[in-house]
């Protein structure tokens, strides 16, 4: 059970109106209502949970949450999103990079480039003293793609 923070199912629950007014799915808009109802006990289970994630993705990719609730409502927003199943993924995973990152401290740089890996997807690589170092960063997140002499 995830618990949400009143800022945060403030937030959760404009959000998951607004979402449920749009669509027509008999089927999508009962899984919609069950989440409404569950912001309101303020606690959700993985249906619920899964539910909240995909609304708050497309709520902060669009910036529609930061323009509608300001920056206190985006951070809370992301703060729920952090506690979620796909936010803690993409926490570890950042996690994961920045521990193989940890490994060039100290060292000289000797290059850094950025390539374009598909749409909305990159890869970043780092060169130093010899080693090289690529992480792709992508609606996914941040993955060590290649580590090479």
């Amino acid at each position: 059970m995830t618990k949400l923070a009143p800022d945060a199912a403030e937030v959760a629950l404009g959000e998951t109106q607004a979402v449920l007014a749009m669509v027509q799915d008999e089927e999508r808009r009962g899984r919609l209502a069950d989440l409404v109802a569950a912001i309101g006990d303020g606690e959700l289970d993985e249906a619920d949970a899964q539910a909240l994630e995909e609304i708050i993705e497309l709520g902060l990719s669009t910036g529609r949450i930061r323009g509608l609730y300001g920056p206190e409502g985006e951070q809370a927003a992301l703060k729920t999103y952090r506690r979620l199943p796909r936010g803690k993924e993409l926490s570890a995973s950042a996690r994961e990079v920045s521990q193989a990152l940890a490994a060039l401290e100290g060292k000289t740089l000797e290059s850094v480039s950025v390539q374009s890996a598909g749409p909305g997807a990159y890869l970043v690589s780092i060169g130093v003293e010899g080693l090289e170092l690529s992480v792709r960063l992508d609606r996914s997140g941040a993955r060590l793609h290649s580590v090479g002499v």
